[in-house]
């Protein structure tokens, strides 16, 4: 197998991690994204002419565009973009605040958003690539008390099947990645709650997830990080993959109730026709 050459953001912790702990094992170059390099200290000391580690907040889009545009021009070519920086945000709708609200489509949204479309151009004229983005069942499935998050995510997922439609010509494709439960920093580091109000604690079952103590989600990081690499040999490439058999269950109940419901609205549709 030929070796490659990845852009990933957010590798400091979780699926970003993984990917590029086994990326570098394999010989590939990754240039990944971090916000504070201590965190990665250890790949960079070890793969110092595979690891290209670059300071990124992808709240800033202009570094954004920076970062890309580094990229290929130093790399010639960038085999696979992947968007993965991102966070969860607890709390029911009421509770969060508009900085949070603002913060998260900066980070989880606008942020990935950018970096695909700043990689688009090169993409095209290398008549080839890939782009996976980390997205989760939370954008097919939605709870209470993680409004944001789903936003985020339904958003994202939206915009990746529409440009996948647009750049199939070029020989681009595009994967959503929907994660189930993992033992990362998501759940238990990173993850952002809102400032609770008691007349929401009937919502707020979400804290005994975010507590270790309570069980560890089922999820393999490391397995997973590793059939998200082997997904990039797949042609063409899959527009979704669902990983974690909680997370494919919970996927297929929900879609199978949007279904029944919108089956049982052929005659209201119908009634809003103009009838020549």
């Amino acid at each position: 197998m030929s070796k490659r050459t990845w852009l990933i953001t957010g590798v400091s912790s979780g699926f970003g991690y993984e990917m590029t702990k086994q990326l570098l094992e394999k010989g590939d170059i990754v240039l990944g994204t971090v916000r504070n390099k201590e965190k990665v200290q250890s790949l960079i000391d070890k793969y110092p002419a595979n690891f290209d580690c670059q300071i990124l907040d992808v709240t800033d889009v202009a570094g954004i565009h920076k970062v890309v545009e580094t990229a290929f021009n130093k790399y010639g070519e960038i085999d696979v973009v992947v968007s993965n920086a991102g966070y969860g945000l607890f709390g029911a709708a009421e509770e969060l605040s508009d900085e949070q609200v603002d913060h998260i489509i900066a980070t989880n949204l606008t942020g990935s958003i950018t970096l695909i479309r700043s990689a688009l151009p090169y993409l095209r004229k290398q008549s080839g690539g890939r782009i996976i983005q980390i997205s989760s069942y939370g954008g097919q499935v939605a709870y209470a008390s993680n409004s944001m998050y789903h936003a985020t995510k339904f958003g994202i997922e939206g915009f990746c099947e529409s440009v996948a439609q647009e750049v199939a010509k070029f020989n681009v494709g595009v994967t959503i990645v929907e994660p189930g439960g993992a033992r990362t920093e998501f759940r238990y580091g990173s993850a952002k709650v809102a400032n609770l109000m008691p007349e929401y604690e009937h919502c707020h079952s979400f804290l005994n997830m975010l507590d270790p103590a309570n069980g560890l989600a089922p999820g393999d990081p490391a397995k997973m990080a590793e059939k998200i690499i082997e997904s990039v040999d797949v042609n063409p490439a899959p527009m979704r993959m669902v990983l974690g058999s909680q997370a494919l269950k919970a996927t297929i109940d929900r879609l199978e109730e949007r279904v029944a419901d919108y089956k049982t609205q052929t005659e209201l549709a119908a009634s809003t026709d103009i009838v020549e």
